[in-house]
């Protein structure tokens, strides 16, 4: 049985920065140059453009493979916060130069790169071995046309990450299934535990769950269609599940059942270290964060339970720029990186859900346990919740940005802000933004 937990996020502040430093900074050349990479001296140099914690160095995959084909030699450069380094690479893409050869793509910017850069990337779809991914995964990263810009890595299945000794202190149950049953098949269910919750908690004052954003994005990426129809237009003002979406969230938060710290940004990190919440909505690749900013005092504290509903929230994809002058070693890189083996391998030693429907029957992956979640069967819970993503996934251009600006509008509930006023301001802002 396979152990999740091996390895940790090692998250050194100077390297993120330098990481995204080097983004922005990039480096010279003609509007054809790729940083770093080429061909010397029967040494073939490939280089790469990450960002958070991929897993492809992390757990030594890069290293595995410098040692398989000793011709080759990986330079990665890994930006710690994804925004920065999206918006270096937009910046390098307009002007062609600074380049990698291999980049990383979100899945909110995925469209985007479709829709406005295909001719900047290279095409993988008659790349052999690449036939194992789940349907829309490939979908997400393929023009009208039918090029296939990138392969997938990670998907972000949901469930919802718990303190068993909060949720006793409550009088709740504390067993997985039974926490699962309490919210089963809707979200209203959720916040109604969080009434229970704030009603009878024994103790220091803890906020049932981390944030209204957090509970918003969980409930938005349950829908095939989020904030842009399949046409293309722009729908997030007027799509009913967004709305629901932003009622349920904007309750939990004039409620007070939130601790008002948005996953990821400032204060959410001590927030997990002090305990100060009791749930927070968690794909599978935020284990691993959890797992380090909780730290060893909460270790068997926390646990995981089925979320209400199955939802995609977040992954990535690596892509290989047309023009890099090692296209073609580049691309077998990124084949080899992305299958099967590789995405269990991931997944083993930081708990990133594989896109690949083969790494998904990996025994590896389905009987994988968490040892600090208690050893609760992430593989099994992550992957049935896989298995209940929507087949269609509708994404947009600005899905990213629009994202961002909906947890930007709920922050602003959770501090005082009517819903009515904060969803004004928000619109106006995804208009501006959008254009």
């Amino acid at each position: 049985m396979g152990t999740y937990g091996s390895l940790r996020r090692k998250a050194v502040a100077s390297a993120a920065t330098a990481g995204a430093l080097a983004l922005v900074v990039g480096c010279g050349g003609s509007d054809d140059s790729v940083t770093g990479g080429g061909k010397k001296d029967g040494k073939v140099t490939i280089t790469m453009g990450l960002y958070g914690v991929m897993g492809l160095k992390e757990t030594g995959l890069l290293e595995q493979y410098e040692k398989e084909n000793p011709d080759v030699d990986i330079k990665a450069e890994i930006a710690g916060d994804e925004q920065t380094y999206y918006t270096a690479l937009q910046t390098r893409l307009a002007a062609g130069n600074g380049l990698k050869d291999i980049q990383g793509i979100e899945i909110g910017r995925a469209k985007e790169i479709t829709e406005t850069q295909a001719d900047k990337f290279a095409d993988f779809a008659d790349t052999p071995g690449t036939d194992h991914f789940l349907p829309w995964k490939e979908s997400q990263i393929s023009t009208e046309d039918g090029k296939v810009l990138g392969l997938g890595t990670d998907i972000g299945p949901m469930a919802v990450c718990y303190r068993k000794d909060y949720f006793g202190q409550a009088g709740l149950p504390t067993d997985r299934e039974e926490v699962g049953k309490l919210w089963e098949g809707d979200w209203k269910k959720y916040v109604e535990v969080g009434r229970t919750f704030k009603k009878d908690f024994k103790g220091d004052k803890v906020a049932f769950t981390d944030s209204a954003s957090g509970l918003f994005n969980a409930m938005v990426y349950g829908y095939p269609e989020q904030y842009y129809d399949d046409k293309g237009e722009l729908i997030y003002d007027t799509n009913p599940a967004v709305k629901e979406a932003w009622g349920l969230a904007s309750d939990a938060a004039e409620e007070g059942l939130t601790a008002k710290l948005r996953q990821f940004q400032p204060g959410w990190d001590p927030g997990l270290a002090n305990g100060t919440f009791a749930t927070a909505v968690c794909p599978a690749w935020m284990l691993s964060h959890i797992s380090e900013k909780a730290g060893e005092a909460n270790k068997g504290k926390w646990d995981v339970a089925r979320a209400p509903k199955g939802a995609n929230w977040g992954g990535s994809f690596l892509g290989v720029i047309e023009k890099s002058p090692v296209k073609e070693e580049a691309k077998k890189l990124v084949a080899w990186l992305t299958a099967p083996e590789q995405q269990a391998h991931i997944f083993k030693e930081i708990g990133n859900i594989p896109s690949s429907e083969k790494a998904l029957e990996n025994p590896g992956v389905k009987d994988a346990t968490s040892e600090y979640f208690d050893n609760a069967p992430i593989g099994q819970i992550f992957g049935a919740a896989a298995q209940e993503i929507p087949d269609k996934q509708v994404l947009g251009r600005k899905d990213g940005t629009i994202k961002d600006t909906f947890s930007q509008g709920l922050a602003l509930v959770e501090q005082g802000t009517k819903r009515d006023e904060a969803w004004k301001t928000t619109t106006e802002r995804i208009e501006k933004a959008v254009g």
